[in-house]
């Protein structure tokens, strides 16, 4: 009978070739804590708990304090012979806190990992519905940091000769200037690229139905507005997405289940962005994409500012269930390198999934620094 044998965590912290810029935060590395779960047959299934502060209230002490003082111990010693046995332990360690939805992503991708590598499989295979149709490879859009406008219109210049076709600007960083740097970026690229805009709760009620009809007006080509008000007001988000014709994208504002029933109830969205950080598993997020398919409401996948590791169990899950729109899986480009051997890798637009069995990942690309 195989085991779960251990499971260890190590800070990681890579950096950035770009400072990533929101109405949120500023970073210029990538900070996680990355999980390894090791079986008594020396299978390691890896995963990550990234530090989002002002999102999931997580970081590197409290991910790890939760992994090793709390899902660990109920991990150790549980039987991972198939698929019924990872059903379970993903279930206990569900039951095992609440929230510290990063602490429980990092260690379920690593769990599915595992069980991937035992069968001869991707990740991404041992979600599927139809594991024969899995694709080797998906379109992922870019960020363009908040910023000046004539900064952003030279970024996403660089970004579109880099070969993206899809923009994600951020903005929610000043409402009075925020449609005139939207106009830059839209002159700078021209009518072919798809542009989206993130507020990161930036904005008030008010606030965003001003931008948002000015954006209309202007006639930008706004595919859609992501999260304009604060996660808790969604009552807001509903009342601005009556007063626009673009469509509002709630991500912030939807961690899980109960989060997108409500969602759906109060008509605030019309798509949702779902991200292992937020709800803590790559069935509960496979659950979500299929409860928004069926309530109509469009998807993404994306992350935190994650490494390939992250990453990776993120487009696995698009691979298995595919979204409606482009995902947002940029976030391991903007590191300078990996933290691991193999995994994904980005080609321009497109992240290349792995070739081997679960996600690909062989090892450490170096001694990790602790």
């Amino acid at each position: 009978m195989t085991r779960i044998e251990s499971v260890t965590t190590t800070t990681s912290s890579v950096p950035l070739h770009t400072p990533f810029v929101t109405a949120l935060r500023r970073t210029e590395t990538v900070d996680t804590v990355v999980v390894e779960v090791t079986d008594s047959d020396g299978r390691t299934g890896w995963g990550e708990a990234p530090q989002v502060w002002q999102v999931t209230g997580e970081s590197l002490a409290s991910a790890t304090a939760c992994i090793e003082s709390m899902l660990a111990p109920v991990l150790v010693g549980h039987p991972l012979d198939d698929r019924d046995d990872l059903a379970a332990a993903a279930a206990q360690v569900q039951r095992a806190v609440a929230r510290n939805f990063g602490a429980k992503a990092g260690i379920d991708a690593a769990l599915h990992d595992l069980v991937a590598r035992a069968e001869g499989t991707s990740v991404a295979a041992l979600l599927a519905t139809a594991p024969s149709g899995i694709p080797h490879a998906l379109e992922t859009d870019v960020t363009l940091s908040a910023g000046a406008a004539d900064a952003l219109a030279e970024a996403a210049r660089a970004r579109v000769e880099g070969g993206f076709t899809t923009l994600k600007m951020k903005v929610g960083t000043d409402a009075a200037t925020d449609v005139a740097r939207v106009a830059a970026v839209r002159a700078a690229v021209g009518d072919t690229v798809a542009i989206r805009l993130d507020a990161n709760q930036g904005w008030s009620r008010e606030d965003a139905v001003t931008v948002i009809r000015a954006i209309e007006d202007a006639d930008l080509g706004v595919e859609f507005v992501e999260q304009p008000v604060v996660a808790d007001d969604v009552e807001g988000l509903a009342w601005v997405r009556e007063r626009v014709g673009v469509r509002i994208m709630a991500d912030e504002s939807c961690f899980g289940r109960h989060d997108l029933e409500r969602i759906i109830r109060l008509g605030a969205a019309d798509l949702v962005n779902v991200k292992l950080a937020k709800c803590g598993s790559l069935t509960v997020g496979r659950d979500l994409l299929r409860r928004a398919h069926e309530a109509g409401l469009g998807t993404i996948v994306g992350s935190m500012m994650e490494s390939h590791i992250g990453v990776g169990a993120a487009a696995a899950l698009v691979a298995a269930e595919p979204t409606s729109e482009v995902s947002d899986l940029d976030a391991a480009w903007w590191s300078t390198a990996s933290p691991v051997r193999g995994g994904i890798s980005y080609d321009r637009n497109t992240i290349r999934m792995p070739s081997g069995p679960g996600s690909g990942i062989d090892g450490w690309a170096a001694s990790p620094a602790s």
